[in-house]
This record gives C-alpha cells, structure tokens and sequence, in this order.
C-alpha cells in the first residue's frame, strides 16, 4: 500500500530509462482510464456512480505503482554521487517491508490488485535499498540507525510473515493485514511531522505538489476500492488516513505557497 510520505526534494533531471518507465506506467494507466470512459459514456447517469467505483478499483494498481516510481530522481543522485550524502535509508527500507506485508496479505485473501502493485513496490524498494547500501558508509548511524540494523529489520518482518503465511493459522491473513495497518499509521509520521513543520513556518515549499497529488489519487482509488469492491478495513482505513494527510497538504500548499520561511503571521 502506497501512503502519503515525504521524500527528499531532489533537482536532478530523470534519465531516459527513467522516463522510459514512468511513460509505460502512465500510458497502462492512460489506456486503462480511456477504456473505463468509453464504457461510462454508454452507461446512464443513474449508473455513473458505480462507473467511478469500477474505474478507481481499475486504476489503484496503476497509481500505486506510480508512487513507488517517486524515489527514482533520488536514487540516481545517489548512484551519480557515489555517496547518500544527507539522505536517510528509512524510506526505502520501510517500502520494503510494507510492501512485503501487503504482498502476504494480498497473497493470502486472493487480491491480485494488491499483491501484484505491491510486489512491484517490493522490487523497487529493494532496488533502491541495494543501491543505498552500496554507496553508504557502513559505519554511519543517521540513517536512523545503522544498514545492519535495517537489513535485520528487514529480514525479520519478512521471515515472520513468511512463517504467519504458512503456518497455517486460521486467521492468518487478518493478523497481516492489521500489522499492515500499524505499519502505515507509524508511516504517517513523516507527513504529520511536515504538516507541523508548514504550520510553525507558514511555508509550503517542503511539500512537493506532484508527489502529494499523487499521493491523493492514490489514496482515493484505494479507498474507494476497499470501502465499496473489497469491503475490506485493512485496505481502506489507512487509504482513508493517507486521503487525509494529502487533504490536509493540499490544503495548507494553497493557503501557504512557497513564500520563504520566517515570514510574520497574518490574522
């Protein structure tokens, strides 16, 4: 599951490989969305609601993916660099493991649209982790912490789950999902933490507008998904929260703009 998060502003152009991909995924979605419309403009006006469900339940795949695609301009900074210079590993190795629980869980309750989306942010986040740890120090304990103690994070949460998904256990797939849903509101505290940060400063310019409406249309296509297709808690709820968070930066990006920090308070 894809959440409203913040990630490092980078001004680095992306490469053509990069490009190459995002135009994949968009034209997938682009496709996807033209399709569902052909099918909405035959249907009644009575019928339009139930023609918005189906298209966010086709295109929440799509969006997710999208998403995960967001740190590859940082990635490459890095691979250029030869060096993660400020940036922390906790974005990446905490995809990884949401990922992977979503991957279990959707595994688990027979949704291909959650498993295939989130297996898709699993590769990528280990991709991204690999390309981290290749060029950081292993002595540096900012990250927070350490790339051993991530790692064996990492590997902890993926043999747990990978022993929940096999054991047997009746209600094996619930325990998934809702240790999925503590993994995404613990996620959420970057994005509080920048909303204080706007508040306090009454600058929006560490809000990326891109990214957080991704961030928007994601959430809405899974939430919508979960609430109305799947009616399932573990997939809307935290959609819902991360619907919010992205509400909320919006929000605070149109009233806030990107004056410079410091600047006195009106009203």
């Amino acid at each position: 599951m894809n959440r409203a998060g913040q990630l490092p502003k980078t001004n680095v152009a992306l490469q053509p490989q990069q490009v190459l991909a995002a135009i994949f995924v968009l034209g997938c979605f682009a496709s996807t969305v033209a399709a569902q419309a052909q099918d909405s403009a035959a249907i009644g006006k009575g019928d339009m609601r139930s023609a918005f469900i189906d298209l966010c339940g086709t295109i929440a795949p799509y969006c997710g993916v999208i998403c995960f695609l967001a740190p590859l301009p940082t990635i490459h900074q890095i691979s250029r660099d030869k060096t993660v210079g400020n940036f922390p590993l906790l974005p990446y190795s905490s995809m990884v493991c949401n990922c992977f629980v979503w991957v279990a869980y959707g595994i688990l309750k027979g949704l291909p649209k959650v498993w295939g989306s989130n297996g898709v942010g699993l590769v990528l986040g280990l991709f991204y982790c690999l390309i981290f740890q290749k060029h950081c120090s292993p002595m540096a304990t900012d990250l927070p912490g350490t790339v051993s103690q991530h790692t064996k994070v990492m590997l902890a949460i993926i043999l747990f789950n990978c022993l929940l998904m096999t054991s047997g256990v009746s209600n094996a797939s619930e325990l998934i999902g809702k240790e999925g849903v503590i993994i995404c509101i613990i996620l959420f505290a970057s994005p509080l933490a920048a909303l204080k940060h706007v508040i306090v400063t009454r600058s929006a310019s560490s809000i990326p507008l891109p990214f957080t409406l991704a961030c928007f249309v994601n959430c809405t296509a899974w939430s919508v998904l979960g609430w109305y297709i799947t009616n399932d808690f573990n997939i809307y709820f935290p959609n819902l929260l991360g619907l919010s968070c992205a509400v909320a930066q919006l929000v605070l990006k149109g009233l806030c703009g990107n004056r410079a920090e410091g600047l006195p308070r009106y009203g």
